[in-house]
C-alpha cells in the first residue's frame, strides 16, 4: 500500500468540491461560502486542541485529520494550491523559527 499524502487529500478535495452540493459534503462546504468552511474548520481546531491538552491520543489523532481536511476545503474555497502553503513553509525553514518571528516584528 502507497502512503497517503496531503497532496492525495487534496485532489480528493478539488475533486469532491467539482460535485453537485448534493452529493458532496465538501462541495456542500464550499458552496455555503467561505464563512461555513472556516467555521468548520475552527470547531475542529478547537477539538483537536482540547484533545491535545487531555492527553486524548486517539481524539487528537482523529480531529488532526478532521483539521487538514478542513483546511484543505477552505484553501480549495478560496482557490490556494496546497503547493502554494508548502512553499511557504519552505520559504520559513529557511531560517529558525525565532527569527522568522522577530523578522516579523519590524
Amino acid at each position: 500500500m502507497t502512503p497517503f499524502t496531503l497532496d492525495d487529500l487534496a485532489r480528493t478535495v478539488a475533486e469532491r468540491a467539482a460535485a453537485p452540493a448534493t452529493e458532496s459534503y465538501t462541495a456542500k462546504l464550499i458552496a455555503g461560502g467561505p464563512a461555513k468552511a472556516a467555521k468548520k474548520l475552527g470547531e475542529e481546531a478547537v477539538e483537536a486542541a482540547i484533545a491535545a491538552v487531555q492527553g486524548d491520543r486517539q481524539n487528537l489523532t482523529a480531529e488532526a485529520a478532521d483539521v487538514l481536511y478542513h483546511l484543505l476545503v477552505v484553501l480549495q474555497g478560496a482557490d490556494i494550491p496546497l503547493s502554494d502553503v508548502m512553499a511557504e513553509l519552505e520559504r520559513r525553514t529557511a531560517q529558525s523559527g525565532l527569527a522568522e518571528k522577530a523578522a516579523r516584528k519590524t
